[in-house]
């Protein structure tokens, strides 16, 4: 695409079904910017991190951030470091969240452009804000999508950090705020400490096309940030969709991210045609995700050939050239039988992951809610699956949570699991081990 950025659609597959089948099943791997090796000479909507993008820093500066001392300083260096980080031009604002949220800078409701007198100021602003009252995270959310209005269209990226649940306000007011800030910007979560909720966090993650992580040590928090605002200054292209093209008589079963992590895209389609949808999926650097695309279609008959779904990438501000990037997803019924039980590896590597992470998930709960034979039985699982697919990061996790018997294998809940643990467990259970293809295929 020679007036657009740079993306490829790689399809993994069985295409093969058997007489009568009826449920089709895809890997859409889309490789974005320098990672594609694209020759097209393709533009994308600038520099990245330039003057199309604008970041909000959102600190919590409720009073149980004063507990341990060291948390709110760590906070507020965080934030300066935050800021420290941001390319000239980047335009940006620091918001305080306590029961109501309000600016730290610029003063005035609006967005300062990054310089170095800017940087100077915010920092002033920054090392002079005190931790008080409750915690009512809409209300911050609500504030950054009020600032990200005020921007030009391209990547807007907020960065939020709690150390609390959402006390100051009920789940219904929660619920209408993600609802007004989807698709407006991206925002992503940092706990610190372990008296937040995973599952708040991860809501608020997933609603808004971020990431959510634990930060337990308040000495870690500024190069968490300043990690964060790098990965947003290499975003270049903004609102990026999956379009998906499905026959009148078929019916997208389900579409999922599995890599980097989990987060189930279904429920986010917004139609753009009489038979297509387009899902959100944020903001694009020079990156490579995995979506898992499930379609039911009619029942096939033998050598019955069919495009079961029609998958492209789009973004609003590149509509006049079409499509960024597309793939098919197809259909072939089949009497040979180890023709149409055959898995492709891709799609069995995501599929074990996306168990994996359901694993994690409800052992957690179950030894939440005092239920240790379900709990031992799916972390059990858990453990097989993590190491069938070589999820090291994962498998180190369950341990501090789960032993093995190094003789018979037996898989057993720990006595004693540090809240940290438990907490890190969850919390990047929807991290996935990432697969090297011998081949492309099936994608242009």
């Amino acid at each position: 695409m020679g007036n657009g950025p740079s993306f490829r659609i790689t399809i993994d597959q069985n295409r093969f079904l058997p007489v009568g089948g009826r449920d089709v099943d895809a890997i859409v791997t889309v490789t974005a910017g320098a990672a594609s090796n694209a020759d097209d000479g393709g533009t994308a909507e600038g520099r990245a991190g330039g003057e199309d993008t604008t970041v909000v820093v959102i600190l919590d500066c409720s009073s149980s951030m004063n507990w341990p001392r060291t948390r709110i300083a760590a906070a507020r260096q965080a934030a300066v470091s935050a800021v420290d980080a941001l390319r000239e031009g980047v335009r940006f604002a620091v918001v305080a969240g306590d029961s109501a949220a309000r600016m730290v800078y610029p003063a005035h409701r609006g967005l300062a452009r990054a310089d170095p007198r800017s940087r100077t100021a915010a920092a002033k602003a920054i090392r002079a804000v005190r931790a008080v009252g409750g915690t009512a995270m809409s209300r911050w959310l609500l504030l950054a999508e009020e600032l990200f209005r005020g921007a030009p269209a391209g990547v807007r990226h907020a960065v939020l950090l709690t150390d609390g649940v959402n006390q100051g306000e009920d789940a219904a007011a929660l619920d209408m705020c993600l609802a007004a800030c989807r698709d407006r910007f991206v925002c992503d979560c940092r706990g610190i400490g372990t008296d937040w909720a995973v599952a708040e966090l991860r809501r608020i993650a997933e609603a808004l096309s971020g990431t959510v992580d634990i930060i337990a040590e308040p000495g870690r928090l500024a190069a968490e940030f300043r990690a964060m605002i790098d990965a947003a200054m290499g975003k270049e292209t903004a609102d990026v969709a999956l379009r998906v093209w499905t026959p009148r008589t078929a019916r997208l079963r389900f579409l999922k991210q599995v890599d980097p992590t989990v987060v189930d895209l279904s429920g986010r389609r917004v139609p753009s045609g009489a038979m297509t949808g387009d899902y959100p999926i944020g903001s694009w650097g020079a990156e490579t995700r995995a979506y898992h695309v499930g379609v039911e279609i009619e029942p096939v008959e033998q050598a019955d050939r069919r495009l079961a779904a029609r998958i492209s990438v789009v973004a609003p501000r590149f509509d006049h050239v079409g499509p960024l990037a597309t793939g098919l997803v197809l259909a072939e019924g089949t009497s040979d039988l180890a023709q149409a039980t055959f898995v492709d590896r891709v799609v069995g590597h995501y599929t074990g992951q996306s168990e994996l992470v359901e694993a994690i998930r409800t052992g957690l709960a179950a030894r939440t809610g005092g239920d240790p034979d379900t709990a031992t039985s799916s972390l059990s699982r858990a453990v097989e699956l993590a190491e069938a697919a070589g999820n090291q990061d994962t498998a180190r996790l369950l341990a501090a949570v789960v032993e093995r018997d190094e003789h018979t294998g037996t898989v057993r809940l720990r006595s004693r699991v540090s809240a940290e643990a438990e907490m890190t467990l969850d919390v990047r259970s929807g991290r996935t081990a990432g697969l090297r293809r011998p081949t492309d295929r099936g994608g242009r």
